[in-house]
């Protein structure tokens, strides 16, 4: 019985330090807070930075079904695109948001707003080059 439990607790360590492996590779993005400005909806989603890199940039596009059967999509971003950007480093985290002055609000409380799903996810680190770390978005 003794020679069982040291393999057991090889193995267990052997699959938490797999699993932690995967999780350190990735970007992380989970629905943020709804607030309402101007009378209007404006979801964000959270991103976790656990991969290697900087993130230069970050835009997840995001449909959202509206009463009615309308459905608007939505620009979340990590900053603007032709401004100045706000590096999410390794480890860091991040809030994106959609910036009403260069986008149409969704003209809906947050009450009404159903189903949200990915359309779109740009990801860029340093010198505009494309994330080589997955992206997992669950909006």
């Amino acid at each position: 019985m003794t020679g069982r439990l040291p393999r057991l607790l090889f193995a267990l360590g052997l699959i938490l330090a797999a699993s932690g492996v995967r999780a350190a590779n990735g970007i992380d993005v989970t629905r943020g807070a709804d607030s309402t400005v101007y009378g209007t909806c404006v979801p964000s989603l959270v991103v976790e930075n656990r991969s290697a890199e900087t993130i230069d940039y970050l835009q997840v596009d995001v449909a959202v079904s509206l009463g009615g059967g309308r459905e608007r999509t939505i620009e979340l971003k990590s900053a603007y695109r032709e401004g100045i950007l706000y590096p999410i480093s390794p480890g860091g985290k991040a809030v994106l948001k959609q910036h009403l002055d260069t986008s149409k609000a969704l003209d809906a409380g947050c009450a009404e707003l159903g189903e949200r799903r990915v359309v779109r996810t740009i990801c860029e680190a340093a010198g505009g080059k494309a994330c080589e770390s997955s992206v997992t978005v669950s909006p």
